[in-house]
Parts: C-alpha cells; structure tokens; sequence
C-alpha cells in the first residue's frame, strides 16, 4: 500500500483539521494547547504521522469535543472508544423514562422491552408480561433480570432444533466480540453463564461464523401448547449519525412480532397485570 492509499484509508487528518476548522483555531495554537508542535499537528492532518491515543484524547480536550465527536476521533484512528456509564435511573433522565415508556405501551400488543448493554431489563410492556408469564409464571418472571437469560431459558430444553441453535449461538458470538473488544469484564461473567445453557450446541461458535446476524431473527415459542414462530426485532435508542456510535445510556428496545398474521396477542391482555418493571 502506498503513502498516498493510506491517506485517503485514514479518516483522522480530515476530521481532526474539520474540527480545528470549526473552533477556529490554527495548528499553531492547536498546537499550543495540546502542548505539541505545530509540524505534528501537520503530519497528523495530511496523514504522514498516526497519533497516540493519549494524543487524540488531548486534542478532544482542547477542541471541547463531545462524546460523539471524540468517539469519531477515536474509531478515525483505529482505537475503540470507551463509553462513560449512564444511570437510566437518575432524576435527569426522567424525560427519557417517559419517552420509553410511551413507546413500550404503543407496542402492545406486541411483547416490548427495554433494556441496557448487557441485556439488562429496565422496563417492559403490558404485553410482554402478559406474554411471558404464561410461560414462566408470575414469581420467577419477576425475578428475571437479564433479556438473554430469558431468552435462552424460555423454552424446554429437550430438542432444541437448528433455529434456536442457531439463534443462541448468534447472540453468544455477539457478546463474545464485545468481550474481546471492550475487555468489560460484567459481560465476560454474563457470556460465561449463558454458554452453560444446554441448548447452546458444541459448535456455536462455527455456527456463527456461517451466519450473518441481522436486526431480526426468527424465534420460536410454545403458546398454549402450541408451537408459534417470531420475529424478534432489536431497536437501538440513540443518537443520529453513524452506527459507530451509540449515545448513553446504550439501550435498545426488544419486540417480538408473530410471523402468522392470524394469531391474535390481544387476548391476552384482557385482565390486569402487574411487574416491577411496568410503568404503566
């Protein structure tokens, strides 16, 4: 690869000289700030030097970028960004409570639920109630904390078919990557107790490697005695802009949608329902 592809492959030098631009600041005193030399500041806009991390994170600094912008810097130059954790919880994100649980409650009757990073449930719709604790019973649905541990735990384990083999082994591959990358060890200890499953098949992760994973996929789940099929749709809540980046708190809401048109999921909400995680 010449000097010349390798400029144009990197995108750090025409974000950080973009940003440099919207300050109004010139390399020289970009320079300054960062205690660094004009001719650095040079060679990292045109390509022919590569910063440190600790570098990029100065320049963030001086430039007063915020965590999208900084994320961008970051990924430019091949570095994995590291995300401040937000408290859903916290009194300045009443705002957005309101706002997930408008959305959850215009789904029914579409099972919902919202949850964090790591699969953690923060809130659920009526019809996810109604939906799982058919299946499960009132008590040990309340005591479910994880959407991954539901899933994987939500169906007889006696012959799992290549669907759910598959699926499993999806998701497992998913939070193994974001193990490998991200070094966090809360979802090492989550991954290392779902891959005890015993529906988890030998060859998972050869499995995963032939598929592709997608926003949908198809699960399947017993009704009644009978078997129904799926989709579950997975929905990110976060900032525009590139999928690189994710705004904090990183949630995404969770739907299943039956694939036969004609099974009727209102029914089941006909009486009242209660969990710690309805908010309505």
């Amino acid at each position: 690869m010449t000097d010349k592809d390798t400029n144009i492959a990197s995108g750090f030098g025409p974000l950080l000289k973009f940003w440099r631009g919207v300050h109004g600041l010139s390399q020289e005193t970009l320079a300054l700030c960062a205690e660094s030399s004009t001719r650095h500041i040079s060679c990292l806009e045109n390509g022919k030097s590569h910063p440190s991390r600790s570098m990029i994170l100065k320049l963030a600094e001086v430039m007063k970028l915020g965590d999208r912008d900084s994320c961008y810097l970051l990924l430019a130059a091949g570095y994995l960004p590291t995300a401040n954790t937000v408290d859903f919880h916290a009194p300045e994100y009443k705002w957005l409570r309101k706002a997930m649980m408008l959305t959850l409650k215009a789904m029914d009757p579409y099972p919902a639920a919202l949850m964090d990073r790591y699969g953690g449930l923060l809130m659920v719709n009526k019809a996810w109630v109604a939906f799982n604790q058919q299946a499960l019973g009132p008590e040990r649905l309340a005591n479910m904390a994880n959407h991954f541990e539901l899933l994987f735990s939500h169906q007889p384990s006696s012959e799992a078919n290549d669907l759910r083999k598959n699926t499993l082994s999806l998701i497992l591959m998913a939070m193994q990557q974001e193990v490998l990358l991200s070094g966090d060890a809360y979802f090492e200890k989550i991954l290392t107790n779902l891959i005890k499953h015993k529906d988890v098949p030998k060859d998972w992760k050869q499995r995963a490697a032939n598929l592709e994973p997608q926003a949908s996929f198809r699960v399947q789940f017993e009704i009644e005695g009978t078997l129904h099929h799926f989709f579950n749709v997975s929905q990110m809540v976060g900032a525009l802009g590139p999928t690189s980046f994710i705004s904090e708190p990183r949630l995404s809401i969770n739907t299943l949608y039956p694939v036969d048109p004609e099974l009727d999921l209102s029914k089941y909400l006909d009486k009242e329902f209660s969990h710690p995680l309805l908010p309505y």
